[in-house]
């Protein structure tokens, strides 16, 4: 198949030598600010960290964006290659990636994306990126000419790639770490070449596949691609950067959070006024336990020490996918009538809160002054995910929480 037809292919990893996993392996750049950082790397020399947050090895204080953070991130991520912490692979190759968080388990294949695909809405996004965030990434990518955030994906559930990560996992792996939160990180390499035959035919036979975490990631590489593109205009598409890192899941095995909100202020209302205005679009239950929202079109909400079960008085008869997503009812039913929530990437009334801090740091935020009020969502559903990405549209900012999330430094794709 033709390269501006292709998915998904192999590559030669760049990955830690046997034994070192556990000192590279580090949670993804984005989830952690300089201070956790600093700490969580403290005594590690190298962890990834030192690469994906080199601010960390500047006196404290400065820019994480200055040039020369990201040339000690270059100097950090080549001095791991010579001093033999990291290895290259010798020949491309697919990698099994597998995920363990308690009792949940999902194993996805990590290739490398197109960059075409991507621009022609074949890898599908469903949110909108930050100008900042991205020139952040395409320095970074720039600099160490190499991607090392893996963007988390899903496709809907293949029986060649089944059987592929099947055969896969018998064998031994080339990595297990224990990360943050008890996750457990497994990888294996894909080497036989039946195996990445089959692999690339069905990915090539996909209709989609679907980003959940990393549009930041993505969308950098995508200007790389391009910038290099216009100063190479004699290449054929199949050089390395017109391909980024990607973990893609089977959709029935991936797993998403509730994204909660809590809001610093009543926009001027007493509770009771506020309660009141509440109540003409939602019938109120007070209730003694957190109000964990058990389906979809119900809401929690935590108010003056108080929980309270929300639930629509109009049912939802929209047909917009995005509309009809419970971020969206509870936004244009109330945090926007009520609380004069504007656009929530740039309202700093409000905040966010992913569900793996579980109801009591709904709680907690609210007890503490720090915020007035506190709304618990049900998790937004893979399905009404795809819906939203297959119609061209995008949700709400922070309409998902996948848990759990990779770690930077187990797989890194370089720019050849």
């Amino acid at each position: 198949m033709s390269v501006d037809k292709c998915m998904v292919r192999p590559f030669a990893a760049l990955r830690p030598a046997p034994g070192r996993a556990d000192d590279v392996a580090a949670p993804p750049y984005d989830v952690v600010n300089e201070a956790e950082a600093r700490s969580r790397a403290a005594g590690k020399p190298w962890s990834f960290l030192h690469v994906s947050r080199a601010e960390i090895d500047h006196v404290e204080g400065t820019d994480p964006h200055d040039r020369s953070v990201y040339a000690r991130a270059a100097e950090n991520l080549n001095r791991m290659v010579d001093e033999g912490v990291l290895i290259r692979d010798d020949i491309p190759c697919y990698y099994v990636y597998r995920l363990k968080m308690g009792e949940h388990v999902q194993t996805g294949i990590v290739g490398a994306g197109s960059i075409a695909a991507y621009d022609s809405n074949r890898i599908r996004r469903h949110e909108l990126t930050r100008p900042d965030k991205e020139d952040d990434r395409v320095r970074q990518i720039d600099v160490l000419n190499a991607q090392t955030g893996p963007v988390m994906a899903t496709h809907r559930k293949d029986a060649r790639i089944g059987a592929v990560i099947d055969k896969t996992v018998c064998g031994e792996p080339v990595c297990h770490v224990v990360g943050d939160g008890d996750v457990e990180h497994t990888i294996w390499v894909i080497d036989d070449a039946d195996d990445i035959t089959s692999l690339n035919t069905a990915f090539d036979a996909m209709e989609a596949i679907y980003i959940a975490d990393g549009h930041h990631r993505s969308a950098s590489a995508s200007r790389v691609a391009a910038s290099r593109r216009q100063a190479n205009s004699g290449g054929d598409g199949s050089e390395s950067h017109e391909f980024f890192l990607i973990v893609t899941f089977p959709d029935d095995e991936v797993q998403i959070l509730d994204y909660n909100r809590v809001i610093r202020d009543l926009n001027g209302l007493s509770n009771a006024a506020f309660l009141d205005r509440i109540g003409e679009a939602f019938a109120l239950d007070p209730v003694d336990r957190p109000a964990k929202p058990t389906a979809a079109r119900k809401f929690g909400m935590y108010l003056d020490g108080q929980w309270y079960r929300l639930e629509l008085r109009e049912p939802v008869t929209t047909a917009d996918p995005v509309a009809a997503l419970d971020i969206s009812v509870l936004t244009d039913r109330l945090l926007a009538p009520v609380l004069d929530i504007g656009d929530p990437r740039l309202d700093k009334r409000i905040e966010f809160i992913g569900g793996i801090r579980g109801m009591a740091e709904l709680e907690r935020r609210v007890d503490n002054g720090d915020m007035a009020v506190a709304f618990a969502l049900f998790p937004t559903s893979l399905g009404d995910l795809m819906a939203v990405a297959d119609a061209g549209q995008v949700m709400p900012p922070k309409s998902t929480w996948f848990e759990p999330k990779l770690a930077d430094g187990l797989v890194s794709l370089v720019l050849d």
